[in-house]
């Protein structure tokens, strides 16, 4: 009985943990935190700008820069989740996280990766309605239905995930605490678990499937029959216009999936945590700074808001 008490005291007692970051001389260290400092900082001022220029010019206030603007909100909040952070492990003055800490952060970061691939995909089949039925275009996307597609997005992002938190939350830690990761990831997290993680991994690996391969198929139907309705213009300048209005949202889409596929669809923790590390930067710091950059420099309309703008004042 003592045994199966001490058993009990170990399970339980580990309450913090530590991230290792990123290893590496001072110089490295103070080079990755400038770094990264530049990019958080170009994240948020990129796309304020975007939800300000949006919110101030009325040309471009339509459902796709409605959407657009989600985008941009949920692009600054899913970095202020990780890199702020991320900076205080670097300079090792904020190393450790509590396992509250730890649980919030992964959900948050979970929850708005899964936004992200619903937004994409609604913003895909905005595109798809545009191009393909434009003569009811705006009957059928008016305010209120790009509003609840923009709702729904975020609700279905912020409660898939909740399954696999709520399994993560019992789970228990009874010996290392240090985590080879700058966040909380589900891999190189529950790896330091002394009870069984299967069936968390089962779980984070279906709905990743789900939210992943769903999204992909609305996003992949929506562009085939979009290439299908622009091959068929007669007109060469009417398919490079049509062409120009899907451009930006097509090179986020394929950033997204290019840099997410591998951390969200895996089978096995054992996968290199390492290599998830690498990919995970991609993820969450130099996608999102990408974005505004994207959206202003392929997309005429928004040149010419942000042209407009800079002539007025």
């Amino acid at each position: 009985m003592g045994g199966n008490i001490q058993k009990g005291v170990n399970e339980t007692r580990v309450m913090e943990f530590i991230l290792l970051g990123f290893p590496g001389s001072p110089y490295l260290q103070m080079f990755i935190f400038t770094l990264f400092l530049f990019m958080y900082l170009l994240t948020v001022l990129g796309n304020m700008s975007i939800i300000i220029l949006v919110i101030t010019q009325r040309r471009l206030h339509s459902p796709m820069y409605f959407f657009l603007c989600n985008l941009s909100f949920l692009e600054i909040w899913y970095t202020t989740v990780i890199i702020p952070k991320t900076l205080g492990i670097i300079m090792g003055s904020s190393r450790s996280i509590s396992l509250a800490g730890c649980n919030l952060q992964m959900y948050l970061i979970f929850a708005f990766g899964c936004t992200e691939y619903f937004l994409l995909a609604v913003m895909a089949y905005d595109r798809y309605l545009a191009i393909c039925f434009p003569l009811h275009y705006s009957t059928i996307m008016d305010i209120s239905f790009s509003g609840k597609l923009a709702v729904a997005s975020w609700l279905c992002g912020f409660l898939v995930i909740c399954v696999p938190a709520i399994m993560i939350s019992r789970l228990s830690f009874c010996g290392a605490n240090v985590i080879n990761h700058f966040l909380c990831n589900i891999d190189s997290w529950i790896i330091l678990s002394c009870t069984d993680t299967y069936a968390i991994e089962l779980a984070a690996f279906i709905i990743s499937i789900f939210v992943i391969l769903g999204s992909c198929l609305i996003t992949l139907l929506s562009y085939i029959y979009i290439i299908s309705t622009i091959l068929q213009m007669a007109s060469a300048k009417g398919q490079q216009k049509a062409f120009s209005t899907c451009s930006s949202h097509l090179a986020v889409v394929v950033i997204w999936y290019g840099s997410t596929i591998f951390l969200f669809v895996k089978p096995s923790k054992r996968t290199s945590l390492e290599i998830t590390k690498v990919v995970t930067i991609l993820n969450t710091i130099v996608t999102p700074v990408l974005n505004p950059f994207i959206y202003t420099l392929r997309n005429k309309e928004v040149k010419e808001a942000v042209k407009g703008l800079l002539h007025r004042e």
